[in-house]
């Protein structure tokens, strides 16, 4: 993997250049791990005339959550633990002869980047702004494959869940039981805050798990992901309890599958991203929903779980091939509940199959 994490910093440097700056220092944690493999937390990576080093608070210990640094970086402890690795690296560049530094404006803040400053005041500190978030955004073979090994384990979880028993339970212990079954199979943790709805609650985007019990009738609304290697996946599915769904909750299911089912199939390669949120958007408006729709259709996925790009009403750009995003329409009503149905999948051309799945848990209406 040596030579991947450096043809990323070689595109980085040449980006940089294009631009007029020999240097750039990269600080927001999961652009820091795409460049450098793993990193522990707080680090940042230089890259400059004098070479390529990882600037880290402390020695890394080998966690695996913090990934496997490339062994072509060098890797530079602060000799003081109340350091800040940014303004080192900034003294470094400075040092080390060069004149500008490209900085991450939208994640350094005003303090440290007058810090920054201070210390090397010859050096003109330039913006790099989102540029190795746009080169994170299309997915090599092998980060795909860890996304694969996430939504699996996900699933795995789902699934056992979905075999307990669970009319009389909290929210709250049931997302805490899911996280622990990601864990169990082989996550680094979750990927995000575990959602867990029932009742009236369900159907809420990123709810907040509650003591609310689980009763007979109740819609059940899940969202889940595992962190597997930095990278995450996401899925979110909707159940009945107990019973025989009523009819409102048969043609509130059906509508939004109907709604996932487009969005689904509008992810082809060159397809615009608020064309993908409005064929979902546009069974669920029509259905008299539009006033309560999440402000989003779908987004990216990888080493964060919200990331570039936004599949939204004005979303501007292209779906490219090997591209992760997740599809998830839902709604809910007020008093009642509602559905949430969530796939995270790779973006493939129609010659290789078209969109690929990878959360694969059933999306049929089940009464549990």
């Amino acid at each position: 993997m040596s030579e991947v994490y450096a043809v990323r910093r070689g595109l980085l440097r040449d980006r940089c250049a294009a631009v007029g700056s020999a240097a750039a220092l990269v600080s927001r944690p999961a652009n820091v791990r795409y460049l450098a493999g793993g990193a522990p937390p707080g680090a940042v990576l230089l890259l400059g005339p004098g070479g390529d080093v990882l600037i880290s608070p402390r020695d890394p210990v080998g966690d695996p959550a913090d990934g496997r640094t490339d062994d072509q970086l060098r890797v530079t402890p602060l000799p003081v633990s109340d350091g800040d690795p940014a303004v080192a690296a900034a003294d470094l560049a400075g040092s080390s002869g060069a004149e500008s530094l490209a900085v991450e404006e939208h994640h350094l803040t005003v303090a440290r980047h007058r810090a920054m400053g201070s210390v090397a005041p010859r050096l003109r500190l330039a913006d790099l702004g989102a540029t190795v978030e746009q080169l994170r955004v299309v997915k090599d073979e092998e980060e795909i494959a860890c996304l694969r090994i996430a939504a699996e384990i996900t699933d795995q979880a789902l699934g056992e869940l979905l075999e307990s028993i669970l009319v009389g339970r909290t929210e709250r212990h049931l997302a805490l039981e899911l996280e622990r079954r990601l864990v169990d199979h082989g996550a680094d943790g979750p990927a995000f805050a575990t959602s867990v709805a029932t009742g009236p609650n369900s159907g809420q985007g990123r709810h907040r798990p509650s003591d609310r019990r689980v009763e007979e009738g109740d819609f059940l609304s899940v969202c889940l992901g595992a962190n597997y290697r930095g990278y995450r996946c996401e899925i979110g599915r909707t159940f009945v309890i107990g019973t025989t769904p009523a009819d409102w909750q048969i043609e509130l299911y059906d509508l939004v599958f109907a709604a996932q089912r487009a969005g689904r199939e509008a992810l082809v390669p060159g397809a615009a991203y608020r064309d993908v949120d409005r064929a979902a958007r546009h069974l669920l408006d029509s259905a008299g929903h539009g006033g309560g729709l999440a402000p989003w259709t779908g987004h990216g996925v990888g080493l964060e779980i919200d990331e570039d790009p936004q599949l939204a009403p004005a979303a501007m750009g292209k779906l490219d091939a090997c591209v992760p995003v997740t599809v998830e329409p839902g709604v809910h009503l007020p008093g009642r509940g509602g559905v949430r149905i969530d796939d995270t999948l790779v973006v493939r051309p129609e010659a290789d199959g078209g969109p690929e799945l990878l959360t694969i848990t059933t999306k049929e209406l089940l009464a549990l």
